[in-house]
């Protein structure tokens, strides 16, 4: 239950995070248009491009599937997750930006994500080849992300885009890294457990 709890609350928080950075880095919008020109723009604009991205919204159910250990709870979670952050998404847009709304089409495509998502996550703890994979699942996704959909919604590169792309790059590489180093780990200990047995 305290997972439940924890995976809307996260969720709620995200969404609406994300809702609240996008309308402070836009000088269009009644929050942004103040800060125009400053720093806390150029800043909210970088966490703009890094927490509304599909990468991003993938990276909070597999999280939560983990944070939930079981594959089960983790589907739950994950997909309440995403429901959570979707309806808190829409209705702090509406707030802040007054902006219109197309939520129940989010909601349709964020309930079997969420749920695969969250077993992604759930499956990371699981040693082998089912944990490597899983754990590749996000850090693999956002450089596909990058490669096929920057995060670039003008042409002309900007400082904030530029820090965005190499703040994804790297962490996409680190998290394959990681992935791949603990999924050797493992390996080189079942090997060291096999000789001291065979010896």
């Amino acid at each position: 239950m305290k997972i439940m709890v924890g995976g809307l609350a996260v969720g709620v928080g995200f969404g609406a995070v994300t809702s609240l950075v996008n309308a402070l880095s836009s000088p269009y919008a009644e929050l942004g248009m103040p800060l125009t020109g400053t720093v806390w723009a150029k800043a909210a604009k970088v966490l703009s491009l890094l927490v509304d991205a599909g990468w991003s919204w993938a990276a909070l159910a597999v999280a939560m599937g983990w944070l939930a250990g079981t594959w089960v709870r983790g589907a739950l979670v994950g997909a309440l997750a995403l429901v959570a952050a979707t309806v808190a998404y829409y209705v702090t847009d509406a707030f802040v930006s007054g902006a219109g709304t197309d939520m129940v089409s989010w909601l349709v495509v964020g309930v079997p994500f969420g749920l695969v998502l969250g077993v992604v996550g759930a499956a990371i703890r699981q040693p082998g080849l089912v944990g490597l994979l899983a754990a590749l699942t996000v850090p693999v996704g956002a450089a596909v992300q990058m490669v096929v959909l920057p995060p670039r919604p003008h042409l002309t590169l900007t400082p904030a885009i530029v820090l965005a792309e190499v703040i994804v790059w790297t962490a996409a590489v680190f998290g394959a890294g990681w992935a791949v180093y603990r999924f050797w780990a493992e390996r080189q200990a079942a090997l060291s457990v096999q000789r001291v047995q065979s010896g």
